[in-house]
């Protein structure tokens, strides 16, 4: 049999899956180990008892100065700002992705501007956001969904574009009205895969966030991450770099939990197609 047509058993394929992981542990035990027995003092790879102490210190202790878990509070700053931008950008896409794919006036006039503008490095706006926004919450939002938004609009538009016509034309020959095609026929099909764009979107947009509050910020996860980093804290960085993933990670499956609840039909859509 190819290669090509083997299919590991369910039980293989997740042994598979950790098997990564596990080769990662052991190179960084091993390089630690190293590290350690030559310079006991060493901070750039700390040993996991060292990593144990640093989490219970942001995780389960309450920090002395501001008498907070800095863990929490950062978790908490960084999670508003995320979403909120996300929810900002999520309708503009929807909006604008629609209108765009739909309505050919729309088309021939913000297609090529949506296009141009989603090629601006986002990063390069942050001091504008700054000076115009001041240090606050808007500008860290604003970043994301610039950076975020007109990459959904586009995805949305070819979406809508790629529909059948035909589902169009025998809506209106039924007597649908343009609303009545956008609720009935394009809406329907166009949520599964925004939901498809948002998670290709998160990694960008937990990027944006650190950025945003790497420069400029008084709590949040990348804030705390650039603040240690001045002391060498390799011990409470990669702990919270480890957390950011997961967020990202529990975010991407729950994003697919609710694709897959909510619109039962497409992945079976999907794979026949």
């Amino acid at each position: 049999m190819r290669l090509i047509n083997r299919r590991p058993a369910p039980g293989v394929a997740r042994l598979l899956a950790l098997v990564p992981f596990v080769l990662v542990m052991v190179a960084y035990l091993i390089g630690s180990g190293i590290r350690l027995s030559e310079n006991p003092s060493d901070k750039l790879l700390p040993s996991f008892a060292s990593f144990a102490a640093a989490i219970d210190r942001m995780a389960f202790q309450v920090d002395q100065r501001t008498g907070d878990i800095l863990l929490l509070v950062d978790t908490e700053a960084s999670l508003y700002r995320l979403f909120a931008a996300l929810a900002i950008a999520v309708a503009i896409g929807l909006v604008l992705g629609i209108v765009i794919g739909l309505l050919p006036y729309f088309r021939a006039g913000l297609g090529s501007f949506v296009a141009v503008v989603s090629m601006v490095p986002p990063l390069a706006l942050l001091p504008i956001l700054f000076i115009t926004m001041g240090l606050g919450e808007a500008s860290k939002i604003a970043l994301i969904v610039i950076g975020v938004a007109p990459c959904l609009v586009r995805d949305v538009a070819l979406r809508v574009g790629d529909l059948p016509p035909q589902q169009s034309i025998k809506a209106q020959t039924l007597g649908a009205s343009t609303w009545q095609i956008v609720l009935r026929v394009v809406l329907p099909q166009t949520l599964p895969r925004l939901i498809d764009s948002l998670r290709l979107q998160i990694g960008p947009a937990w990027l944006f966030l650190i950025a945003a509050e790497a420069i400029a910020s008084e709590s949040g996860l990348g804030y705390r991450i650039f603040l240690v980093r001045r002391y060498l804290a390799m011990d409470v960085i990669l702990p919270y770099v480890a957390w950011i993933t997961l967020l990202a990670f529990l975010m991407d499956r729950a994003l697919a939990i609710l694709q897959r609840r909510a619109f039962p039909w497409f992945e079976a859509a999907r794979a026949s197609g």
